[in-house]
């Protein structure tokens, strides 16, 4: 059996898990980081890359410009239009607000954040190993592969995503519905009528709140087409998401006609979204959980790709501490929830009883009729989508 020690093991090589890397290129620690599939690889999702996705890049020890310029999987979206249940509509402008954001299907995205992360010296990638069992001793954590690979290290990070194998074996905490949300991805060629500035469209109707149907515009005329709904509700109602998606795209008045001539390009695929809508316990003896798998996806617009940066960030600069000081106790690494909650709390707190308030289809639109007009219901509304940047600047303006 191969064996070896790391200062840092890493399971998972999306956003969050290859930020943490990253910002750990410029330390001393010997840093591992494994990943099951291989790159390029697809995750599903709704592919949009807030302003605040650019903005954590621009934090990263990276040339963030290499994306913005030279990144051509990539289209740039200059709007969000919400459409209500009575289907009027709200424009917000992020080109007014100095904002930008893109729309990049996440096999493109994910693997250029992963490229960047090759090039940290202080990495080791172990890309295409499943994990076959991560074990806890009181001295270190021990990751076997399948492979028959064996990797030790005083603390392990699981950025693996919502159903996060690090989470299940160390962490054990149940899902709740209340705070899950279940959701549905096709790609389709040809559908038309998209805004002139690439808009990206949130549709609220009566019958998939609290949820929405989305439409984002791709580039090579493609589009992601999806429903996202709290996994209580589908409970609830018993419903089956992907006849819910086909009947809106060849049924539903407002936008049956923009599928007529468009193609499946991919069918449907169904994901989960552990909601960042409460708070919870995100680390313990020897581990952290970042991402997805520590539930930081925003409640309203189900954005998760700014906060699994973030967190990568944070974890980056916790796990610093904690050589620094030679701990890696449950004690010591609740500093990392405090300052995960600290950055992100508000935030997710205010989308979360936004999204609440939204659930009824008359407050719903008044939200959306009132996020042209009235300043703060509009920065409320567009936190949920490009988070910090959006609250200060729209009420500055």
């Amino acid at each position: 059996m191969n064996e070896f020690s790391f200062d840092v093991i890493i399971v998972g090589a999306g956003p969050a898990g290859c930020t943490a890397a990253l910002a750990l290129s410029e330390c001393s620690l010997n840093v591992a980081l494994i990943e099951k599939s291989t790159f390029p690889r697809d995750k599903i999702c709704g592919d949009a890359l807030s302003p605040d996705v650019i903005a954590q890049l621009q934090k990263l020890p990276i040339d963030s410009s290499s994306f913005i310029d030279g990144f051509d999987k990539k289209l740039e979206c200059k709007a969000v239009r919400f459409i209500a249940p009575n289907y009027s509509y709200s424009d917000i402008s992020l080109v007014n607000y100095n904002l930008s954001g893109y729309i990049s299907p996440r096999i493109d995205f994910d693997n250029y954040l992963f490229e960047q992360a090759k090039q940290c010296k202080n990495l080791t990638i172990f890309e295409g190993q499943e994990i076959s069992s991560i074990e806890e001793s009181p001295t270190e954590v021990r990751v076997l592969m399948k492979s028959g690979v064996r990797l030790e290290s005083p603390i392990i990070l699981g950025s693996d995503g919502a159903k996060s194998l690090v989470k299940r074996t160390l962490h054990k905490e149940k899902p709740d519905k209340n705070h899950y949300c279940a959701g549905i991805r096709m790609y389709f060629e040809g559908v038309t009528d998209f805004s002139d500035l690439n808009a990206v469209e949130l549709h609220f109707y009566d019958e998939l709140l609290p949820g929405y149907f989305w439409i984002f515009p791709l580039p090579d005329n493609r589009a992601n087409v999806g429903i996202g709904m709290l996994s209580s509700f589908v409970s609830k109602k018993n419903i089956n998401l992907k006849k819910e998606l086909i009947s809106i795209i060849k049924t539903h008045p407002n936008v049956k006609d923009r599928f007529k001539n468009a193609t499946i390009v991919d069918d449907a695929k169904g994901f989960p979204l552990p909601l960042g809508s409460k708070k919870r316990s995100i680390s313990g003896n020897r581990y952290l959980l970042l991402g997805d798998a520590a539930s930081l996806i925003n409640p309203l617009s189900g954005e998760g790709i700014a906060n699994a940066i973030r967190s990568g960030r944070v974890a980056a600069e916790h796990l610093i501490r904690c050589h620094a000081t030679n701990r890696f106790d449950a004690a010591f690494n609740k500093g990392y929830d405090r300052e995960i909650y600290r950055r992100m709390w508000n935030e997710l707190r205010l989308n979360y009883w936004t999204q609440v308030f939204m659930r009824n289809p008359r407050r719903c639109n008044w939200i959306i009729q009132h996020a042209i007009t009235n300043s703060f219901v509009k920065a409320i509304v567009m936190s949920g989508f490009n988070a910090k940047n959006a609250f200060s600047k729209i009420l500055k303006k």
